[in-house]
């Protein structure tokens, strides 16, 4: 038997394999340089913002609102607060709290709960919270329907048709585990009143768990990333950014022009925001405004976040890319950044180079000597992206090690999402809301030592991780046992942070209610 396998290697060695894999290194090299020319040019933009001091507030007009004494609160607009929730009895005394903490005037703002839960006894629980801040005299109205359709984007849709909804000009959306400060409005409000071009202010998001866990690090660093340079470069030079989906506050009149919530996809707020800026509208990133948030602890719930967020952009791309190309209203510059900076380089090119050049394609040239990776792809290239990406969170750079296993593990699960996306083929639409847990844990907890929950096996075990682990320890073997260059060195580390992710230890235990 092995010595079929041999000669079978062999006569397809030379004809099949050795073509094929160096045209896969020559595709992924072409795709390295792709990501590493879009960190530098990121990188340059945010360096120049910085040192021509190129803030929001003096890019556009912004001054603070104004008591007129003539017209009293009717100067101020009149602001809605969106609040979608879904069973979510660990925070919604947190998001509730703190949108009817907002200081704003009290006859110029109104709280809107859109409660999808299924579970009757939070649905009561959250009803009582709205009654209880109703009974202090906040203008807040609690929504339920009998139904899920559209998940998120339908709750908003569906709470936007209510005839209270009319005589509002902005609409501020917090998903239940924001907790947005008591200025939020003042800062981002003068924005929208005196630049009419403008459609939406995003605030960047502020994690309060992120000591948690290292994952909870590793998170903080990847999202810090995202918030300080692509959000804001995309912000100071095309006036656009994909909407996080909450902490932002939207002109009523834009998203209306936008053609409102679509649930086509996971995406619901990046769809909304590419129809918007077809349209010509402006948005403008906020960095210095944060609004709390919690990060998932759990690997479970950190993984259908990371499904949503890989295969939801993916499948956009491949709604509107047409649409992009063909649009009219927009100029070629910002349709080109649009299609290959956006979704092509960051949402596709970023997940097949992380995964299937470092993870695949690289640990398989061992095994073909004829093959080789210029040691420019292979260290300086990468080291110098990840350098890149670090610079969000300095405060992390000695996790930067676990940062790249961990990122490398995780992009096998991003890029099976992703190709769901692109192809439109099995759980392309699904969504599982990311599990909050607020206090939950401290409180049942009780102690420093945590006791460990009954978990199913099946629940625990990822098959793909552990497959990709194996490989990889595999090929750190050989390389051990035939190689020159200690390559199995990083192979070992990287199969050792497969099979932690594959057995599910990473983030918190939760303990189950008793």
């Amino acid at each position: 038997m092995e010595g079929q396998l041999g000669l079978i290697w062999e006569q397809a060695r030379a004809p099949v394999i050795v073509p094929l894999l160096r045209l896969s290194v020559i595709l992924c090299l072409i795709m390295s340089l792709m990501l590493l020319v879009e960190r530098v040019y990121m990188g340059v933009v945010i360096v120049f913002v910085k040192l021509f001091g190129r803030k929001p507030e003096k890019r556009y007009k912004w001054e603070p609102m104004k008591e007129d004494m003539e017209m009293g609160n009717s100067n101020f607009p009149m602001v809605l607060v969106q609040i979608p929730m879904y069973n979510e009895k660990e925070v919604y005394q947190l998001s509730i709290g703190a949108a009817c903490g907002l200081s704003w005037p009290s006859d110029r703002i109104i709280i809107q709960v859109l409660d999808d839960s299924t579970d009757p006894t939070i649905k009561d629980l959250v009803e009582q919270e709205c009654r209880r801040w109703a009974s202090k005299g906040i203008n807040i109205k609690y929504e339920i329907r009998d139904n899920r359709v559209g998940y998120k984007a339908g709750a908003l849709k569906e709470g936007m048709k209510h005839s209270y909804v009319r005589q509002c000009d902005y609409v501020a959306i917090f998903d239940a585990d924001f907790q947005p400060g008591p200025d939020y409005l003042w800062r981002s409000i003068p924005f929208l009143v005196h630049n009419p071009d403008i459609a939406l202010v995003q605030a960047r998001w502020k994690f309060v768990n992120a000591d948690e866990c290292l994952m909870t690090r590793m998170q903080e660093m990847s999202l810090d990333y995202h918030f300080k340079v692509e959000q804001e470069m995309g912000s100071s030079t095309y006036a656009f950014f994909g909407f996080n989906g909450t902490a932002g506050l939207w002109r009523i009149d834009a998203l209306n022009d936008a053609g409102g919530w679509k649930d086509r996809t996971t995406v619901e707020d990046m769809d909304l925001a590419v129809r918007a800026s077809l349209k010509g509208w402006k948005f403008v990133y906020l960095g210095g405004l944060k609004v709390k948030s919690e990060l998932p602890s759990t690997l479970k719930a950190f993984r259908y976040q990371q499904h949503r967020w890989s295969c939801g952009p993916a499948n956009l791309f491949r709604k509107m890319a047409v649409e992009i190309a063909r649009n009219k209203k927009v100029s070629a510059w910002k349709k080109f950044y649009l299609i290959y900076s956006f979704f092509l380089v960051r949402k596709i090119v970023g997940h097949l180079v992380t995964f299937i050049f470092y993870c695949v394609i690289m640990p398989a040239t061992l095994f073909v000597p004829e093959v080789q990776v210029p040691k420019w792809g292979a260290v300086y290239v990468p080291s110098l992206i990840t350098l890149l990406n670090a610079v969000g969170t300095p405060r992390s750079l000695h996790l930067l090690v676990f940062w790249i296993l961990f990122e490398n593990v995780m992009s096998l699960h991003r890029t099976k999402a992703m190709l769901i996306g692109l192809l439109e083929a099995g759980n392309v639409n699904e969504w599982v809301v990311t599990e909050k847990l607020g206090d939950a844990l401290k409180i049942k907890s009780g102690a420093k030592t945590l006791k460990k929950p009954r978990v199913r096996a099946g629940e625990r075990v990822h098959l793909l991780e552990l497959g990709v682990g194996v490989y990889l320890f595999f090929c750190g073997c050989y390389d051990l046992a035939y190689g020159n260059n200690r390559y199995f060195i990083y192979l070992f580390l990287q199969s050792i942070a497969f099979f932690i992710v594959g057995f599910g230890y990473v983030g918190i235990f939760v303990p189950s209610s008793q």
